[in-house]
């Protein structure tokens, strides 16, 4: 039988269940724990935290667990490959050794991954002749210069196989791909070579469906959700890889959940655009190709993924800063709950209008009638309706002038009225996203190994 690895998914996003790691070094056998922390947005707020101190910048649930599953995963081999590190890598390395340090472990190593931080080379690169375009509208990465907020490239799987050769225990990086958390162990544990297009892509399958934690095993399931057991005990997946490229999704046994061809089905169609040209920075993948097979309880087998040469450039993810905006609710109950919300948006638009105020977007929704199905929404009138009004302007001074104008609602408008609490709504800076792409020979990912 082909030598395989166990690569299990231990969080699917910052925020993600905290209990899942544990849960993942210690109900079964795994080699590799691999968290997913960074999404687009994160990278702005990290950078944002390091402004204001130094020593942060990274994300600081993976912290908290380090501390509660350190003495298992030395104890007993199992490698950790994450993207925790954010904008800070080298101080999250440094917190993971003192936590190392105060468990009496020695001898740990751990690879640092950097180099994905553009954002100090901004000028620099323009200056040469790189106009780093929006990818969607075209406009040059100049024209939002002076409200750029984070700048960071989306690294592939090469320089956490490089930390992994050097020895590393635990891998910390910036902004690598999700997927590439996944194939960076499948490439280094079998010596893939780096075109070989097909087994690159069935790491990346791999990845992907790792990448989301529990969604893969029953989380935010549109199938038959309601009859999967235990979800207050959800088993996050685990990859189960063979050098062939091909591979089993399954989970630890007695945690809750399922895997099966839907729930795996569902997780491979998230948020892969054109399924014929899923693009990463180690290849493209073709999702046309997979085929799945159930291979027993809580496992389905994967194989026949083809792949193709990677691209020459690699995406950028950048955010700037783009004005403020404020969102204010009120609940309205029955009777006619939906005619007073309605009623009491239109007096709050006017009010708006008779202050001269004036805001790029204001945008209303009833919560418990059309906040999530919008002009689909059923003609019908619930018991109560939240309303939820939100405005976007670059002029702070308006959007703060917004925000008190809900609670007078509450005497000035129609009758009952509930649910204003917390105060008034403050405004908030509006992040916006910059996808641009940057050719791959004017960045160079750095790996360092700290040692304890």
């Amino acid at each position: 039988m082909m030598h395989s690895i166990r690569i299990a998914s231990g969080q699917g996003f910052w925020g993600d269940l905290l209990t899942a790691p544990m849960i993942q070094v210690r109900r079964g056998p795994i080699d590799y724990l691999v968290m997913d922390y960074l999404a687009e947005v994160t990278m702005s707020i990290l950078q944002k935290q390091k402004l204001r101190n130094p020593s942060l910048g990274y994300a600081r649930d993976f912290i908290e667990t380090m501390d509660a599953i350190i003495e298992d995963v030395v104890r007993k081999g199992i490698r950790i490959i994450t993207n925790a590190g954010g904008v800070n890598p080298q101080a999250a390395a440094e917190t993971v050794l003192a936590i190392a340090r105060s468990h009496g472990i020695s001898g740990l190593r751990i690879g640092i991954v950097t180099g994905d931080d553009i954002l100090h080379r901004i000028d620099d690169l323009i200056a040469a002749g790189y106009p780093l375009l929006h990818m969607d509208t075209g406009v040059p990465i100049a024209q939002v210069r002076d409200r750029l907020l984070s700048a960071n490239v989306y690294l592939g799987a090469r320089p956490v196989v490089e930390a992994l050769a050097r020895g590393a225990h635990i891998v910390i990086t910036g902004r690598v791909t999700d997927t590439g958390l996944t194939l960076a162990p499948m490439v280094f544990e079998f010596g893939w070579s780096w075109d070989d297009w097909d087994k690159l892509a069935a790491g990346v399958v791999a990845g992907h469906i790792n990448e989301c934690g529990a969604q893969a095993t029953g989380g935010n399931f549109l199938g038959d959700w309601h009859l999967l057991p235990n979800l207050a005990e959800i088993g996050f997946p685990i990859i189960e890889a063979y050098p062939d490229g091909t591979f089993i999704v399954t989970k630890h046994e007695g945690t809750g959940g399922a895997v099966t061809r839907e729930t795996v089905s569902e997780q491979l169609l998230y948020e892969i655009g054109n399924p014929q040209e899923y693009i990463t920075p180690d290849c493209i993948a073709d999702f046309t190709t997979i085929q799945l097979r159930e291979d027993g309880n809580d496992r389905v087998a994967v194989f026949g993924i083809r792949g193709r040469n990677a691209t020459e450039t690699y995406k950028v993810s950048a955010s700037y800063a783009d004005g403020y905006s404020a969102v204010g609710t009120l609940v309205y109950s029955a009777p006619n709950a939906l005619e007073r919300a309605r009623a009491a948006d239109a007096i709050l638009r006017k009010r708006l209008e008779l202050l001269g105020l004036e805001f790029e977007e204001i945008r209303t929704e009833f919560v418990g009638y059309n906040a999530c199905h919008g002009p689909l929404a059923p003609p019908v009138d619930p018991p109560e309706v939240m309303l939820r009004i939100g405005v976007r302007s670059h002029d702070y001074a308006a959007v703060e002038r917004f925000s008190k104008e809900i609670a007078p609602l509450i005497l000035t408008g129609p009758p009952g009225v509930t649910g204003f609490s917390g105060g008034r709504p403050k405004p908030s800076e509006v992040i916006a996203y910059f996808p641009t792409l940057i050719p791959k020979d004017v960045v160079t990912a750095e790996v360092t190994i700290l040692e304890l």
